[in-house]
């Protein structure tokens, strides 16, 4: 279960402060598959990095009792300077987990080649994301967090993306954020909408969908 209750989060900016979660609640339960949807700038990844741990919220509580991956997506959570293979030995070893036997997983699911035994700081946005996708995958969560992971990569790529999320989708939590209808129809059973820094629930994720096309025409 990942339980938000009136978290806020705001930054200050040269000067001033801007707001971006304004008193959020949510409760996700075990088994739920839930997309997120909100205009560029609503706070969807902000919200996500938060449900993850990887940020604070300014205030609110964050209540977690399974285990929950960091963020999937183009926002890079490694050390840049690593290689590729030594941030995966790095987690590896976080999550007590055989280093030699993820690496082996990491290279043929993200098949990123010899840029596996380079700097991640020479990789692009989407090789980034195929080495986290690989990474979280090679560890069993209770909850996948995915923002626009989807998009990454090649055909062949997505086709490995899809299967393992749509697996996933059956015995674990998701959480997604897409731009994209489809996809989040694909994955996804229940839907939300950020705006105006407030979260809306709705039970299913076609009338999340709706609602989110309409504040965009509006």
């Amino acid at each position: 279960m990942i339980r938000l209750q009136n978290v806020t989060k705001g930054y200050r900016l040269r000067g001033f402060n801007k707001s971006v979660l304004a008193g959020v609640d949510l409760l996700v339960q075990p088994g739920e598959a839930i997309g997120i949807l909100g205009a560029n700038g609503a706070g969807k990844s902000t919200l996500m990095r938060i449900m993850g741990g990887v940020e604070r919220p300014s205030s609110g509580t964050v209540e977690r009792t399974m285990s929950v991956s960091w963020p999937l997506g183009y926002g890079s959570c490694f050390q840049s300077s690593l290689t590729g293979a030594d941030n995966a030995r790095f987690i590896a070893r976080i999550y007590r987990k055989d280093p030699d036997a993820l690496i082996r997983f990491v290279e043929n699911f993200a098949e990123l080649g010899p840029f596996m035994r380079q700097p991640v700081k020479t990789y692009s946005a989407g090789m980034s994301a195929r080495l986290a996708f690989g990474i979280s995958l090679a560890i069993d969560f209770d909850c996948y967090l995915v923002d626009e992971i989807t998009a990454a990569g090649d055909a062949r790529f997505r086709e490995r993306s899809h299967a393992a999320l749509t697996e996933r989708s059956q015995n674990r939590t998701l959480i997604m954020i897409s731009h994209d209808p489809e996809t989040l129809r694909t994955y996804c059973r229940t839907g939300a909408v950020l705006d105006g820094g407030r979260l809306h629930q709705f039970d299913n994720v076609d009338e999340a969908i709706e609602r989110h096309l309409h504040l965009q025409g509006a």
